[in-house]
């Protein structure tokens, strides 16, 4: 992986000049800026911030408030300075706010939880006692009513069983192949007496 990595890091350096050079002549839709490599510049601080002055610099580093700023300890889970963030889903979100990336309903610059992988709209929801209007208590009480329901009824119909009234089907030459069936008219033409 580590080949990869090398490989790209000097593609990208060959490859910037003629990258920059296509945005300023309008051949590119977005003119290309490096700003930095990788991750670096984003990645937390080690260690827990200790005095206001650093707090505040690692509030403004992630864009919030001092106030608002609370690091995660510093338990040798090396986290660093990354902000301790509510755990918030996507399906709690307002679909109808102006978000900068609205498939995703978050903002530009907005610090992410630290488990954002496992939090969506399409993922675990740890809000969800929020979303729904019944708890989830009521809800099994009613799934559990309705298939009791469901298997009282089929059993009772099975103690009393219904069949629709019919008469035995009718052959015309019942007798030939059935040898103790005798002769029978179903039905005649002539009038009666």
């Amino acid at each position: 992986m580590a080949s990869v990595f090398r490989i790209l890091r000097r593609s990208h350096k060959k490859c910037l000049p003629l990258a920059s050079l296509l945005a300023r002549n309008g051949y590119l839709a977005t003119p290309l800026r490096q700003a930095s490599y990788w991750n670096q510049d984003w990645r937390a601080t080690p260690g827990e911030p200790k005095t206001p002055e650093e707090k505040s610099a690692a509030a403004k580093k992630y864009g919030m408030l001092p106030e608002d700023y609370e690091p995660y300890p510093d338990d040798g889970t090396g986290f660093g300075d990354y902000p301790k963030l509510p755990y918030v889903g996507g399906d709690i979100r307002s679909p109808n706010d102006d978000w900068d990336m609205p498939e995703m309903k978050r903002n530009f610059m907005e610090p992410l939880n630290l488990h954002q992988d496992i939090i969506g709209e399409d993922r675990w929801n740890p809000n969800h006692d929020q979303m729904y209007k019944y708890s989830l208590n009521v809800m099994m009480s009613f799934f559990v009513i309705l298939i009791a329901t469901s298997a009282g009824l089929y059993y009772l119909g099975d103690l009393y069983p219904t069949y629709f009234p019919g008469m035995p089907k009718q052959y015309p030459y019942e007798y030939e192949w059935n040898p103790k069936a005798k002769p029978t008219t179903h039905y005649t033409f002539e009038p009666l007496d």
